[in-house]
């Protein structure tokens, strides 16, 4: 058994490690800025802007007692928070259900009109959202689903992007587990669950963010589809926080920093998985 070889700082080591260290603190300036901007009153934002000034006589907790509180037009923010949680975790978890289960069955199995649906589902992932929106709307209106977490729900629960990459990830995995399973007498959705499904984790961590963060941050559908302000969702009730008839830029940015907890805990317990599903799916098949 070999020994590991200790670690060596070298010059590109080092310049690769100031790269990236500058790269990070690229990426995370902006919620440094945001997070210091919910500290200072509204007034500094419309004066300064978002800045990096630690005016400490000027900072304080106010803005987010706005928000827990429930003062003025943040009154509804906690039952935004909650119908966001609720439709991101059904989202999520029906999507990962559903597009694993279409795209294993396109990767594993062998059938009359595999490719062409495959090809199909290549070809809607092409087309832009927002060319559907009006028939998916004519849908939901038909269905009974205006005004619902389900109208916002379904229509995108089996996105041709997680079957693509499912389809690619079932494609690397070995078939003699299958043949294994059947000889246990496992049924076909037996192997699936039982043995395809741990060995998918990488692939369902990916997906698991990247849906999680799609749902997370709809705007535009759910803005379609929910009418009352207690079925709004966070994106949108941010939103309302500034209208031309009045605006709350503290509680609006108290609210945002709040909105970005969910996604990165999401990110930081699925960064193993999610980044080795892309290294691993992606050049699979």
């Amino acid at each position: 058994m070999k020994e590991k070889k200790p670690f060596s700082f070298t010059p590109t080591s080092i310049l690769l490690l100031v790269l990236f260290v500058l790269l990070g603190a690229i990426m995370l300036f902006p919620l440094y800025a945001l997070f210091l901007a919910s500290l200072k009153p509204a007034t500094e934002l419309f004066r300064y802007g978002l800045n990096v000034r630690l005016d400490f006589h000027l900072m304080s907790f106010e803005n987010y007692k706005i928000v827990f509180l429930g003062k003025g037009a943040a009154s509804h923010y906690f039952e935004w928070y909650k119908n966001s949680v609720v439709i991101t975790m059904i989202f999520t978890l029906l999507s990962l259900l559903l597009s694993s289960m279409v795209g294993y069955g396109l990767g594993m199995y062998r059938f009359k009109g595999r490719d062409l649906i495959f090809t199909l589902v290549l070809v809607v992932m092409m087309i832009p959202v927002e060319i559907i929106l009006l028939p998916l709307y004519k849908l939901m209106i038909t269905l009974k689903l205006i005004n619902s977490i389900w109208g916002v729900i379904l229509p995108f629960a089996v996105a041709p992007l997680p079957i693509f990459f499912f389809r690619q990830f079932a494609l690397g995995l070995p078939k003699d587990f299958m043949d294994a399973g059947r000889i246990d007498g496992c049924t076909e959705y037996g192997i699936f669950f039982r043995i395809m499904v741990p060995l998918m984790a990488p692939a369902f961590g990916a997906i698991t963010i990247l849906q999680a963060m799609n749902s997370w941050n709809n705007f535009l559908w759910p803005l379609i589809v929910l009418r009352t302000t207690d079925q709004f969702t966070l994106p949108i009730g941010l939103a309302s926080f500034v209208s031309p008839l009045s605006s709350n830029y503290e509680a609006l940015i108290a609210g945002s920093v709040l909105a970005i907890l969910p996604i990165l805990l999401l990110f930081l317990f699925f960064q193993r998985y999610f980044i080795e599903g892309l290294t691993v799916g992606g050049v699979k098949g």
